[in-house]
């Protein structure tokens, strides 16, 4: 079947389970194809195709409501629902974008790239259903990873207590589990679909509360053997002592046992979880065999070998240059350790966890735990480095304020993704960051201008003892410098002037500093010389450097990849407000008051105005606005 032609998912209601069979195949030899081009989240979607024919079969979306936590694995949503023919623009400027969008689709009723959070939004959902007096069903789709969440489990402490009409679809593609414990599962799902089990499970009861409640010990095995029975034959005892009523597991490639589970879920009353078995990247072998998560997001690669096409640089990645450095320091300095809520590979942590195995915890989507987890170890004098992409940290601010920087604790962030992250979009850009980090006090934050000074900053930070300090450093691959033989300390809180200047200075920091080079560059054939400075430590200050820059009376541009509103130029404009006597002529270039969506980083910086063309523009601006000022007083002393 061409899946491009497919409108909305209503043809699936008349498809015989052997004709849904054979879509399932096509769409996942489209999904193979197109994301081999475009890159994305291959391995989960390949994993959940039966399942969202099956979702889409017993329900009526967008009327129904299904909601798909993390929302990485909604491609096959997506196709379903009349977006087959964009999926040559996935994740590229201006097209569809990897993860549900409410504006792309009526279908997508909610937005999601964090995960954990559909059990909250669903009950949200039903209970405004009923206060409505409307009849729908709420379906969310949860991974057993993102069911470790706390937030996911905060939800499910109040789903079975409400007990609001709802189905919740646990998603368990953990690999290792299907081939070790298969039969037990078969036959579980045998027990769970059939109502004499309910019926099997209501009579042992029964007869338990028949034996004497007297006579200690009769009543002590009476209990014991209930107990034992409960948990013999329920593997979903944990859902159900919450209230959730629990079918499965069942196949998640079964076609038919989905439905048929789905249809018994929809008779029952109350909240009902359905445990589903998938296997992530099915039907694409190299993702099948993937045992790592190499496979859960990629970019381009070859179909026929599966090997990735990258582009040729000898540079390595920001990632690649912290972890390794702290490997390397790991080797002499024992009180080293690395926290991560599920990035190893991301991170690129596999070199050190595969050399210090009992020093890399790999925490799980659970990032207010890694915070604190990395406080108590900072409280005995290890040093932990949490490391952790910027949109993940947002989901830890308070355990950063509470437990870290309010006890002023020798933890180090190694904040990874700082910045735009480009394909991705809205959810993942780490633009944030130093506007919610910036206010807290006994904290310091880095960036380096390249893989060499990242690599010196890591140093410092190991070998700050001092209080919590983060580095920011960006996604992608480093500029090519050399390193230098050793790493070395950077002193803290001081700048670094890269270009003197004598009409203006720009401040900038990582990334951003080469288009403030480059603009300098294209300044200077108009015969401006404009300074450029490595305002590397965007906290601390450089108050000595910004004294210097006030006195000189030159206008000054501040020039982030991060948020206007409250980053780092606010700070700029903060100490010359501060200083009362300084008539500076500041202003500030960065992300406006709005998320950014995906696209290439590229596309972006220009869409947002974060070019050298735009910087030069600004610039001459701001000259030509200080000559006019300077001109206009002296014409009014001359007046007088």
């Amino acid at each position: 079947m061409d899946v491009t032609s497919i409108k909305n998912p209503e043809f699936l209601k008349n498809m015989s389970t052997s004709q849904m069979n054979h879509l399932a195949a096509d769409i996942r030899t489209f999904l193979i194809e197109k994301l081999s081009k475009t890159g994305g989240h291959l391995a989960p979607n390949l994993g959940v195709v039966e399942l969202t024919l099956a979702l889409h079969k017993e329900f009526n979306s967008p009327t129904d409501k299904l909601i798909w936590d993390v929302g990485h694995q909604t491609y096959v949503h997506k196709i379903l629902t009349g977006r087959g023919g964009r999926f040559d623009t996935l994740r590229q400027y201006k097209g569809l974008c990897g993860f549900p969008k409410r504006s792309e689709s009526e279908h997508d009723v909610w937005e999601t790239g964090h995960s954990s959070t559909s059990l909250s939004a669903a009950l949200g959902m039903a209970v405004a259903r009923d206060l409505k007096k409307e009849d729908y069903e709420v379906v969310a789709i949860i991974g057993d990873g993102a069911l470790t969440g706390g937030m996911a489990l905060e939800a499910l402490n109040n789903i079975g207590q409400m007990k609001k009409d709802m189905i919740i679809v646990l998603n368990d593609n953990e690999m290792s589990i299907a081939p070790n414990v298969g039969a037990l599962h078969n036959m579980l799902d045998r027990i769970r679909s059939a109502e004499k089990y309910n019926r099997a499970k209501e009579d042992i009861e029964f007869l338990m509360k028949k034996i004497p409640a007297f006579g200690g010990k009769i009543a002590s095995v009476a209990e014991r053997v209930k107990d034992r029975l409960k948990y013999l034959l329920m593997s979903g005892v944990f859902f159900e002592e919450l209230g959730i009523s629990y079918l499965g597991p069942v196949d998640g490639h079964n076609i038919s046992a989905l439905i048929d589970n789905l249809k018994l879920a929809r008779k029952r009353r109350g909240p009902v979880l359905i445990h589903v078995l998938t296997q992530k990247g099915k039907g694409y072998k190299p993702a099948e065999m993937d045992s790592v998560g190499t496979w859960h997001g990629t970019g381009p690669y070859k179909i026929e070998s599966g090997a990735f096409i990258k582009p040729v640089t000898s540079a390595p990645s920001y990632s690649k240059v912290v972890s390794g450095t702290l490997q390397e320091l790991a080797r002499k300095d024992k009180r080293i350790t690395v926290i991560t809520p599920a990035m190893v590979v991301g991170s690129k942590l596999e070199g050190f966890a595969k050399e210090f195995p009992d020093r890399l915890f790999d925490v799980g989507i659970a990032e207010q735990h890694a915070a604190t987890f990395a406080a108590g170890l900072a409280t005995q004098k290890m040093k932990p480095v949490l490391f952790i992409y910027s949109t993940f940290l947002q989901r830890a601010y308070d355990q950063v304020l509470h437990d870290i920087c309010r006890q002023n604790l020798n933890v180090m962030i190694a904040v990874d993704r700082a910045g735009l992250v480009g394909a991705d979009g809205e959810t993942h850009q780490g633009v944030f960051d130093i506007a919610f980090l910036r206010s807290l006090p006994n904290l310091k934050i880095m960036m380096g201008k390249d893989e060499n000074e990242l690599r010196n900053m890591v140093y410092t930070a190991i070998k700050y003892n001092d209080g919590p300090i983060a580095v920011r450093f960006p996604r992608g691959n480093g500029l090519g410098v050399a390193f230098d033989q050793h790493p070395s300390e950077i002193p803290i809180g001081k700048w670094e002037v890269l270009r003197e200047g004598s009409d203006a200075y720009i401040l900038s920091f990582g990334p951003m500093l080469q288009v403030a080079i480059e603009a300098a560059h294209q300044l200077q054939s108009k015969g401006l010389q404009i300074g450029v400075i490595n305002a590397r430590f965007i906290k601390p200050l450089d108050k000595d450097m910004l004294i210097r820059l006030a006195k000189e009376k030159k206008p000054v541009l501040t020039l982030e990849e991060g948020v206007l509103a409250g980053g780092f130029g606010s700070s700029i404009l903060e100490f010359y407000a501060d200083q009362k006597e300084y008539g500076l002529m500041i202003d500030r270039m960065g992300i406006p008051d709005t998320f950014v969506e995906h696209g290439s980083v590229r596309e972006l910086l220009k869409e947002l105005g974060l070019t050298s063309e735009h910087v030069c523009a600004r610039i001459s601006s701001m000259i030509a606005g200080q000559e006019n000022q300077e001109a206009a007083k002296r014409q009014r002393v001359s007046s007088s």
